[in-house]
């Protein structure tokens, strides 16, 4: 295999979390007697490049199907996020009704109606039908496709270039990550902005978190690789912040390479302390399997300590994060009974893998589980605070990353 990136040789393996299959790939009650694809699921490093990079064996158009389970708007926390995201770029940039903003990977229209409500011209390029009807019930328009370079030569000769593109957790998801920076440029106007968010390397490293890990993300990303990335497309990084969303990621901001605005020095700051954390060192990443192995090996005990004792144990998201933890651990009925989730679109299927029930969160209250997991840790606080009745019968939270604790 050769790095998306760079093409360099990939030698190293910074991940092996076995075989799983794709985890948005939720089942219904037929399926589970139907056989399941397992795909190797691991990582590689590339030392030219530092960029860490998925084993490919599903092609996008698999992965992200017109029923795509994942809707942003389930998460009120996310929610918050995007609005707060659009009433500070609208100030930044001082858009307005003779803006034009696109948005990748638009989804449900969860950002896009923010700005619809501002009066500000947008389009959303979603290729899942099952979000983008639900983007276009909140008025936003959308344009059902794949972003690359061919969408968006095919904007700009439809008169629609932007001031603004936002990417918000596309970025990794990308198999074919020079195409889609390269669209990027091409369909932004001069003088305009990129934003995009990502989980940060760094901080997956620096937690353990390997259950971020899945066949949707194709890429994990440093800013000293997207900035290398930005460079060979005709872009420039002219600032980056540190946001803590999906357990720390970052937002940042390019232009293009011969925009007069200058480089906010967080830039380089960030750069450095990249550096001197390691991520241009092999053995940062050749460490990294045996704390993964320490988390599951861990959370497997607990739960099978649970069983023992008598507790029942049931966990709260059916996220894809969720997935891979429980697919790594090899976990089934016997140890978590049931997931509870939000969404409708997954409530009445099973997880892919562990074949384990997802139900409505009302059957928490039903059911009265000693213990609640909550695979999605990063919006522990929300699940916390929405599911709070769990505490009325004695039953109390714990997440596995980036250790196993026990939820105040």
């Amino acid at each position: 295999m050769k790095c998306r990136h760079c093409a360099n040789e990939l030698k190293f393996v910074f991940l092996d979390l076995g075989h799983a299959p794709a985890s948005n790939d939720y089942l219904n009650a037929e399926q589970l007697t139907q056989s399941e694809i397992h795909n190797p699921l691991r990582l590689f490093v590339c030392e030219e490049c530092w960029l860490v990079e998925t084993d490919d064996y599903k092609k996008a158009e698999d992965l992200f199907a017109r029923d795509y389970a994942y809707f942003s708007s389930t998460s009120q926390s996310w929610l918050r996020h995007a609005q707060a995201y659009c009433d500070m770029i609208e100030n930044r940039l001082q858009l307005s009704s003779s803006s034009f903003v696109i948005e990748v990977a638009s989804n449900d229209g969860y950002l896009l109606k923010n700005f619809v409500a501002k009066g500000i011209p947008c389009l959303g390029v979603e290729p899942t039908d099952s979000t983008a009807d639900a983007a276009e019930k909140l008025g936003v328009p959308t344009l059902r496709k794949f972003f690359g370079t061919e969408t968006a030569r095919a904007l700009v000769n439809e008169g629609q270039s932007a001031d603004l593109i936002c990417g918000n957790n596309v970025y990794a998801h990308v198999p074919d990550i020079n195409d889609f920076t390269a669209g990027l440029e091409i369909v932004l106007k001069p003088g305009g902005t990129v934003t995009l968010e990502f989980p940060h390397l760094m901080r997956l490293i620096e937690s353990v978190q390997f259950d971020t890990v899945y066949h949707e993300h194709f890429s994990y990303l440093s800013l000293g690789t997207v900035k290398r990335i930005f460079e060979r497309a005709g872009l420039r990084l002219l600032d980056v912040e540190e946001i803590p969303t999906h357990g720390g990621s970052l937002r940042v901001y390019g232009c293009r390479t011969a925009d007069s605005r200058a480089t906010s020095p967080r830039v380089s700051e960030l750069l450095e302390r990249e550096e001197k954390f390691g991520l241009k060192k092999l053995d940062t990443y050749l460490d990294f399997q045996q704390k993964a192995d320490v988390i599951k090996n861990d959370f497997l005990s607990f739960l099978l300590e649970q069983k023992k004792n008598g507790k029942v144990v049931a966990a709260y998201g059916a996220a894809a994060k969720g997935n891979t933890l429980m697919n790594y651990a090899g976990l089934k009925t016997d140890l978590v009974q049931f997931v509870c989730d939000a969404a409708p679109s997954k409530q009445g299927k099973f997880m892919p893998g562990s074949h384990i029930p997802i139900l409505h969160p009302d059957e928490l209250a039903k059911r009265k589980p000693d213990w609640v997991v909550i695979l999605p840790w990063n919006i522990a606080a929300e699940v916390v605070e929405t599911q709070s009745a769990v505490r009325a019968w004695g039953g109390k939270f714990v997440v596995a990353i980036p250790t196993l604790t026990v939820l105040p």
